[in-house]
């Protein structure tokens, strides 16, 4: 998992308008879009419109990358769109132009967890007005918003077995990841060792143990993610 690292001396730090204004954006954008879509939007529109969002994120994010590597000092080491949430952001458009079912349960899990954390505790060292500041929250509320539309707007739903799919998958995803760790010499998700700054990992002891307890932590937080759905559901029923 991508545990981002709380950035106390940044230009965005927590609670600042920096880190709150894209929030409250975001949220009312979302909640606008969705219900512009659900109202007044043909099914078409709707699937233009999701199309549209991922085109958005992933190209943000692929022009910010083709800016570094512009700019010179491109470092395959530590710049590569490798964490968690920079990976999806790039991969994403690849769900919302198929719509598969089975990337809906593994991306959702992924996106709720893997950015909840880097939302609530922004690391930017380069705040507004910056390419990389647009880009960060670009990511990571457009994942979200995604993911939510999908909810909402097409009626994707997780299932139980979806929790151990994500799980799982999640797995592969960071054995490559040591795999690329050891060739570059890279510590991406921090695998390898903990980020220099502050960061929740530092509550889970030192390597390797806190890659054990976020191990055993995650089908405990995924099935808590799942849980809203289940109790809809059972109330349906």
């Amino acid at each position: 998992m991508n545990f981002q690292p709380i950035n106390y001396s940044g230009s965005t730090q927590i609670g600042t308008l920096q880190h709150l204004i894209p929030m409250f954006f975001a949220v009312i954008f979302a909640i606008i879009l969705i219900w512009f879509s659900k109202n007044k939007c043909n099914q078409k529109q709707q699937n233009l419109i999701f199309k549209g969002l991922g085109f958005f994120v992933s190209l943000t994010v692929l022009a910010f990358h083709i800016h570094l590597t512009f700019k010179g000092n491109y470092n395959l080491a530590t710049d590569l769109p490798l964490f968690l949430c920079s990976f999806m952001a790039l991969f994403i458009i690849v769900f919302t132009q198929s719509r598969k079912y089975w990337l809906f349960e593994i991306l959702l899990f992924w996106i709720i967890a893997g950015t909840s954390q880097a939302v609530i505790t922004p690391d930017i060292p380069v705040g507004f007005p910056s390419f990389d500041y647009f880009r960060y929250w670009i990511a990571h509320l457009g994942l979200l918003i995604i993911i939510f539309y999908a909810i909402f707007i097409f009626k994707m739903r997780p299932t139980f077995k979806s929790i151990f799919k994500s799980f799982l998958a999640l797995q592969v995803y960071m054995a490559v990841l040591f795999v690329i760790n050891y060739v570059l010499g890279s510590n991406y998700s921090y695998l390898n060792k903990k980020p220099n700054a502050a960061s929740l990992l530092d509550f889970l002891g030192d390597w390797p143990v806190y890659l054990i307890v976020v191990e055993a932590i995650l089908i405990p937080y995924f099935f808590s993610i799942y849980l809203p759905f289940l109790i809809a559901e059972k109330l349906r029923n």
